[in-house]
């Protein structure tokens, strides 16, 4: 983290400058016994390319407006900061009815349709796969798409902090307001700078998603992203908790 860092993509660059092999995201899915572990390298280059995507694949320009009707999932979160990287407003569960364009998983798909703009499909499913035989109606698959965008971004205006950048429970944040929080987010939590936290908290909260990636990168941390961990037993938690070095669970 840099004291100069004002967008959640600055904070990226400042990680990915000090220390780009270490652990940022690693995500549980307890339903299917999914384990995706992704560097601060890997998941800039996640990034990166899905930054292309929006600005040069979907057209997107600062300012508008992407409903993100994702759960908290590693691909969401590399969702929440392409959109910081090229300046639009992540708004997670958003209205797709006044959005500029929507992002949708699994169970929100028809509501998606309501979007007029582009519209993305993820499968969610273990290792990023596409959908076969092929994604929804009135959708581009992502997984097919992302991997033929470039490793490096860079955005066509500069971002401006002080722009919103972000929307959940209804409450729109600046790129600014985001580092602020997530900066004294991470300063209160167990372990504080640098603590590796484990999160079973939805993005449907600013609790949620500081807790599952915004405080991890403006501390210097890392987050355990656990989604469907209601279905693991206390000892099973106990046993991840020490196998993933956790030093502070939110829940």
């Amino acid at each position: 983290m840099n004291s100069t860092d004002r967008t959640p993509a600055d904070l990226l660059r400042s990680a990915l400058a000090t220390d780009p092999a270490r652990p940022l995201v690693t995500f549980y899915d307890d339903a299917t016994g999914e384990r995706v572990e992704l560097s601060v390298a890997t998941f800039a280059n996640w990034v990166a390319k899905t930054s292309n995507l929006l600005q040069d694949g979907m057209s997107a320009e600062p300012g508008e407006r992407v409903a993100l009707l994702l759960p908290a999932h590693w691909q969401t979160a590399v969702w929440l900061l392409a959109c910081a990287s090229v300046g639009t407003v992540a708004e997670l569960g958003g209205d797709p009815g006044r959005a500029d364009h929507v992002v949708a998983g699994p169970g929100a798909f028809e509501a998606g349709l309501a979007c007029r703009g582009e519209r993305y499909a993820l499968s969610l499913a273990p290792l990023g796969r596409r959908f076969v035989p092929g994604p929804p109606e009135g959708y581009a698959d992502y997984a097919v798409d992302v991997p033929s965008f470039g490793d490096r971004f860079v955005p066509y205006a500069a971002v401006d902090p002080e722009e919103p950048a972000l929307v959940v429970a209804g409450t729109e944040l600046s790129g600014a307001e985001v580092v602020e929080r997530a900066r004294a987010d991470a300063a209160g939590r167990d372990g504080g700078p640098g603590a590796r936290v484990l999160s079973g908290l939805s993005y449907d909260t600013w609790d949620g998603v500081s807790a599952g990636l915004y405080a991890a990168l403006a501390g210097g941390g890392s987050v355990v992203l656990c989604r469907n961990l209601d279905r693991l037993d206390e000892g099973a938690l106990a046993a991840r908790v020490e196998s993933e070095r956790v030093s502070a669970i939110v829940r």
